[in-house]
């Protein structure tokens, strides 16, 4: 299947789809005339990839366990390939220490907020007062 049918079948953009071929997601075969053409393969492959992404794998990390998943009716089931344990632990650590600076700047930036509120609130009172 070419391209624009990919993109149809899994929602995903023609645009989008090239990218995943550049980070070696996808590998489509090139016909004479250039054309990239899909396998039936690709269709799953593509939402493997959006469910891997959406995990917050990097496209690096998902180009190593891109093989190692499969379906298992809506659910993506990992296989056990050699690092697939390690890879998704790093990235678990990864994103919760993400969680963590994000938390923290949450709670500077609820401080920095409620300060203005309070200053603010205190110079209307000064004026009206």
């Amino acid at each position: 299947m070419r391209i624009g049918a990919l993109s149809r079948a899994t929602g995903v953009s023609q645009r989008l789809l090239r990218y995943y071929e550049e980070q070696d997601l996808l590998r489509p075969t090139r016909l004479p005339n250039g054309y990239r053409e899909y396998a039936e393969s690709d269709i799953a492959a593509v939402r493997h990839i959006r469910a891997l992404l959406a995990a917050g794998l990097p496209s690096a990390v998902i180009a190593r366990v891109l093989g190692c998943v499969h379906d298992e009716g809506e659910q993506l089931i990992p296989s056990s390939c050699p690092g697939m344990v390690d890879h998704l632990r790093r990235e678990h650590v990864r994103i919760s220490e993400a969680i963590a600076r994000l938390q923290s700047s949450q709670q500077a930036l609820g401080g920095l907020l409620d300060a203005a509120l309070r200053h603010s609130r205190e110079s209307r009172e000064s004026r009206d007062g």
